[in-house]
């Protein structure tokens, strides 16, 4: 695991396949801010309210500049279901190979019922229009979280 990118850094490029729109990068959202928010499973209970929450808001985010896209080592069919299943209004990036968990920092240890393992720190990076990170929320609780998000991002103007 490598350090997260904290806020002033710039963002670590990323190449990832999607659930419908091919593969976009880092470069896609050239001049535009984007949220890249990292989640540990599809069709979970706090992932799919979490994909949810950002999708009802998606609309303001875009008035405010911002795209949206949620990240987790699922296979894009996975995501495909998982979108198509929760009506979800947000692009969902396959990270495969864990190259992006690993570079944005997000690929941690965690324990439960004393077990250890790897798996993904819920986290979100918003970066600005120029590709620098903005604002970095780790271990997210998903209550809130989208429409703090979204007044972060507004606030960029």
């Amino acid at each position: 695991m490598t350090n997260a990118p904290t806020a002033g850094d710039k963002a670590p490029e990323f190449i990832l396949a999607t659930d419908s729109d091919g593969t976009i990068s880092l470069g896609s959202f050239a001049g535009r801010k984007l949220v890249l928010y990292f989640y540990p499973k599809d069709d979970t209970p706090g992932c799919t309210t979490e994909g949810k929450d950002f999708s009802a808001l998606a609309a303001d985010f875009a008035a405010a500049g911002t795209a949206i896209v949620g990240v987790s080592r699922d296979s894009v069919a996975a995501h495909a279901k998982f979108r198509a299943k929760h009506g979800l209004a947000i692009s969902l990036g396959a990270d495969d190979a864990g190259t992006v968990t690993e570079s944005y920092g997000v690929w941690v240890e965690k324990s439960m019922y004393g077990k250890k393992y790897m798996g993904i720190e819920r986290a979100t990076f918003l970066i600005d229009a120029s590709g620098t990170i903005a604002r970095a929320w780790h271990k997210v609780k998903v209550p809130g979280h989208a429409p703090d998000v979204l007044v972060a991002a507004q606030a960029l103007g």
